[in-house]
C-alpha cells in the first residue's frame, strides 16, 4: 500500500490561462528598407477587359434580355461581384441594379447582369452588336435552302 499523505495541498487550483505577462511598450520604429524587395508594384491582371469575355447570346439569354432586363455575359473565374458590376458600368456605361453569378459545368463563369429600371437591356444588347441569334449556328438562305453554317466560317 502507498504511504498515507500527511498533508493535503492547500489553495485552489488555477483553472484557465494565465494572465499575460506585462511587457513594457517600446518604442517600434517603421522600417527603412536599403533597397526595395519588389522592382515595381505588382500589376493588376484583372482590368475591366479581362474581367469580362464576351457577352453570351443563346435563346436562353435572349429571353432574359426581353423579359428580365437582364444581360448575361462569361467572365473570368477570378472576378467577384463587385469587380463585374463596375467593369459592366465602365464598359456600357450603364446602371446596374445586381449581378447574379455560377460557375458552369465547364468551368467558366457565368455572371447575370441586372440593369437599373431606366436602362432598357434590349437597347443596351443593340448598342453593343449582340446578335439575336444562336451562337454555334447560324442558319444563311441560299437558293431558297437552309444551309446551317458555323460561326468561325461567317466571321471570316
Amino acid at each position: 500500500m502507498a504511504p498515507k499523505v500527511k498533508k493535503e495541498a492547500r489553495g485552489r487550483r488555477r483553472s484557465g490561462p494565465l494572465p499575460p505577462s506585462v511587457a513594457p511598450k517600446t518604442l517600434r520604429l517603421r522600417r527603412q528598407p536599403k533597397y526595395p524587395r519588389k522592382s515595381a508594384p505588382r500589376r493588376n491582371k484583372l482590368d475591366h477587359y479581362a474581367i469580362i469575355k464576351f457577352p453570351l447570346t443563346t435563346e436562353s439569354a435572349m429571353k432574359k434580355i426581353e423579359d428580365n432586363n437582364t444581360l448575361v455575359f462569361i467572365v473570368d473565374v477570378k472576378a467577384n461581384k463587385h469587380q463585374i458590376k463596375h467593369a459592366v458600368k465602365k464598359l456600357y456605361d450603364i446602371d446596374v441594379a445586381k449581378v447574379n453569378t455560377l460557375i458552369r459545368p465547364d468551368g467558366e463563369k457565368k455572371a447575370y447582369v441586372r440593369l437599373a429600371p431606366d436602362y432598357d437591356a434590349l437597347d443596351v444588347a443593340n448598342k453593343a452588336s449582340i446578335n439575336y441569334v444562336s451562337e454555334f449556328l447560324k442558319v444563311v438562305q441560299f437558293k431558297h435552302e437552309y444551309i446551317p453554317l458555323h460561326k468561325s466560317i461567317l466571321c471570316k
